[in-house]
């Protein structure tokens, strides 16, 4: 099997009015926190964690750091809701590890429709706040394919 990108929206965060870091709330600290759970327990370990920078992006990445052990290495790019998704893209294709990334809308939908399209629209994964999507990349062709989706409603129980 080729790599697999893990490509996670951060947990709910307070509103802008509320809180201009937007920290995340306990609704999103608890989802991304049954996230990590699952993590563990599916045996996901990714060699490496990229967040945006942005504190609920930050605090999500640590808290599925925990989950996935070893000697994950974790690091800030530009993962931005506005940025080009292009850079991100050009450079999975160089990467030889499975990878988590933590992000936000609408930098992921269209950085999954990218990978999977060769173009940003229309979107075909619908991010909410801490589903996660896995792509894999096939080793033949270096083509990407969705191998799944887990929205946090699903674990929770």
């Amino acid at each position: 099997m080729g790599i697999q990108l893990y490509l996670v929206q951060h947990g709910e965060a307070v509103p802008e009015s509320e809180d201009p870091n937007r920290p995340l709330t306990a609704r999103g600290r608890d989802d991304i926190s049954r996230l990590a759970a699952f993590l563990a327990e599916a045996n996901v370990r990714p060699a490496s964690i990229i967040h945006s920078g942005k504190l609920r992006a930050a605090d999500s990445a640590s808290l599925l750091v925990s989950a996935v052990g070893g000697t994950v290495t974790v690091r800030e790019k530009g993962l931005l809701p506005g940025d080009s998704p292009v850079p991100l893209s050009e450079d999975v294709a160089d990467w030889r590890a499975d990878t988590l990334v933590v992000g936000h809308q609408p930098f992921l939908g269209r950085l999954a429709s990218r990978l999977l399209l060769g173009k940003e629209q229309p979107t075909i994964v619908e991010f909410t706040p801490a589903t996660m999507a896995c792509l894999a990349r096939r080793p033949a062709t270096g083509a990407w394919y969705l191998a799944w989706v887990l929205p946090p409603e699903l674990l929770r129980r």
